[in-house]
């Protein structure tokens, strides 16, 4: 036998909704049939098998956690892993208010530096003094939204106006939280896009995609992530540079791959997964801008949709680009498209009634 498949939920990891699970257990049986192996279901620690195990982790890892389970290389996982926990958020994404200003362990200024050609004008604080400071400073240009670190989805992200709109904000706040994972505060988009940019490696074949994410009101009516439509194709970087695109596609992938070239050059990064959310819109001033939103090196919403692609591109040499695409549909009495592979349908105990499948659009054995 080639191996075993597990789901591994990591200590640092956030809970998940019933259909966040499911789908992930999905995304693991989809990559043990590529891989040829067996899907064994969760990863327990006591769990002893002769052969190779390949992890499908809940969140992107931490180096010591990684060791503890053996994991060497991008080739015995699904997803990343980084030397700290403040590394695998939207945190590094942008410098602080100052170079006195507090960081944990692992925060670097130099990553803050290489990426700021690719985000969009904002900073990171991990104290509340100095969230005021960032906020005061960009909303003389316009609404600024404030992000937990730890969150993704487009959730517990706030827009606001005016300082005192922060300190409320604050005050429901853990300071022990911001301290350790820290507050985003970026200029606020309006008539946003939201691309999905990638690279994807399982078994030694190589995919990379690009696409747009769509936003859905849940079931509280709040606006979160509502799924994919991804355009991947064989090969890695390169090859999605030559499929034909708009200039404002193109934009977005280059500031991806800025970004991705950044993560590369951390010490104790190794990833097979690689996502990048980047925002394009209209700032406060009324000028169109294109920035990284946020990385994701785990199993993420479009995983499904890159996995079929992978599929597709294993079963048929031919193959050169491959359409699919993710959809959560909040709300009863639901129904699926003829031939969507579904992960959920049903209530979450949490999230309400939803439905979550993918679907293949189109197969093309060579660019259009």
């Amino acid at each position: 036998m080639a191996g075993v498949v597990v789901v591994y939920f990591s200590k640092f990891g956030a809970r998940l909704y019933a259909h966040e699970k499911a789908t992930l257990f999905d995304v693991a049986a989809m990559i043990a049939r590529l891989k040829g192996c067996e899907m064994a279901g969760s990863y327990d620690a006591a769990y002893n098998h002769a052969d190779k195990i390949f992890f499908v982790p809940d969140d992107t890892l931490v180096l010591d956690e990684a060791s503890s389970l053996d994991i060497r290389s991008a080739d015995d996982l699904f997803g990343g892993v980084v030397p700290h926990p403040v590394v695998k958020t939207k945190a590094i994404t942008h410098q602080l208010v100052s170079g006195n200003a507090y960081r944990p362990e692992g925060w670097s200024p130099i990553f803050a530096q290489r990426v700021q050609g690719a985000v969009l004008r904002g900073y990171t604080a991990f104290s509340t003094h100095d969230a005021r400071i960032a906020a005061s400073r960009l909303l003389t240009q316009g609404a600024v939204r404030v992000k937990q670190a730890l969150r993704d989805g487009g959730k517990d992200q706030t827009v606001i106006k005016r300082i005192a709109e922060l300190d409320e904000l604050l005050e429901t706040l853990s300071v022990e939280t911001i301290a350790t994972f820290g507050l985003v505060l970026e200029e606020n988009l309006r008539r946003v896009t939201t691309l999905s940019v990638g690279q994807v490696t399982v078994g030694g074949l190589k995919i990379a995609h690009h696409g747009t994410q769509a936003t859905v009101a849940n079931n509280k009516g709040e606006h979160v992530y509502g799924g994919s439509l991804l355009t991947c194709v064989r090969g890695g970087w390169e090859a999605l540079n030559r499929l034909p695109m708009s200039p404002t596609i193109r934009l977005g992938i280059a500031q991806a791959r800025s970004y991705d070239r950044a993560a590369n050059k951390v010490p104790g990064f190794l990833v097979s997964r690689r996502n990048y959310d980047v925002g394009q819109g209209l700032d406060g001033e009324g000028q169109w801008r294109s920035g990284v939103f946020e990385p994701s090196w785990r199993s993420g919403g479009a995983s499904t949709a890159e996995l079929a692609a992978l599929t597709a591109f294993a079963n048929d040499p031919s193959l050169q680009v491959f359409e699919a695409s993710t959809v959560k549909d909040f709300g009863r009495a639901r129904a699926a498209p003829r031939h969507a592979l579904i992960h959920f349908e049903g209530d979450d105990p949490d999230d309400g009634p939803i439905l979550r499948y993918t679907m293949v659009m189109r197969a093309l054995r060579q660019a259009a």
